[in-house]
């Protein structure tokens, strides 16, 4: 029963998990460079609740580390807690009117399931592909990735487009669909509002399950605090 209460939490989310928010789909962007962040989101499905707090630093200007944790309870379940471990490079930063794409290498540990220091887990690798168009008012984003399940033993393809819309200086509108190679896809429309802008933005999100065994759908609600410079 641990396990179906764990699956509630990492049932949206394939191996690219950890994208700037409010996005599934990462972006060939990373935190400021001699800075950190973080990311922060609550989601919400109809029978179970995932909180998620996602740290990340940039001690090089090249090299973001993710390192952070969510923790899910669905009715009637114990609560369960996943930590995530992330690094993430940068092969051609993207630029405005311009492309760029980069590697990110990662691991989710599920430590209820299985204690001890074999915890059970997922090892996933992605890249992300970036595409900037009419000065950054649309911004497409694309991951193709793989996910290696240490309880089941088997391995993934994971992929996800993604769309960025400028609707206002401070209003980004998102559109994406993500999934695998085993038939299950999602998608999600949502908006990320910048209430200090270059410093603290807040998102929300609706969710829907579009393929595959099961009809999860959710809401999201985020928050993402991006400082320029920490050391």
């Amino acid at each position: 029963m641990k396990f179906k209460a764990l699956a509630c939490a990492v049932l949206a989310i394939p191996s690219f998990a950890f994208a700037a928010r409010p996005f599934v789909t990462d972006d060939a962007r990373l935190t400021t460079g001699g800075s950190c962040q973080l990311e922060s989101w609550m989601r919400i499905y109809p029978n179970s609740t995932e909180i998620w707090a996602l740290p990340a630093c940039n001690p090089t200007g090249n090299l973001e580390f993710t390192f952070g944790g969510g923790r899910a309870k669905a009715d009637g379940e114990q609560a369960t807690t996943d930590y995530v471990f992330q690094a993430k490079t940068l092969f051609r930063p993207l630029e405005t009117n311009g492309w760029g794409w980069g590697l990110a290498v990662g691991t989710i540990r599920h430590p209820e399931i299985n204690p001890g220091p074999n915890m059970l887990g997922n090892t996933y690798a992605y890249i992300p592909l970036s595409f900037s168009m009419y000065d950054d008012k649309v911004i497409v984003h694309t991951n193709l990735g793989w996910l290696k399940d240490k309880a089941s033993g088997l391995n993934s393809t994971s992929w996800g487009i993604g769309g960025e819309f400028k609707l206002h200086p401070r209003v980004l509108g998102i559109a994406e669909t993500f999934g695998d190679n085993r038939g299950l896809s999602y998608g999600q429309v949502g908006v990320r509002y910048s209430v200090i802008p270059d410093l603290f933005q807040v998102d929300a999100t609706f969710g829907q399950q579009l393929s595959g065994e099961g009809n999860s759908h959710w809401v999201s609600f985020g928050i993402r605090y991006t400082p320029d410079k920490l050391f």
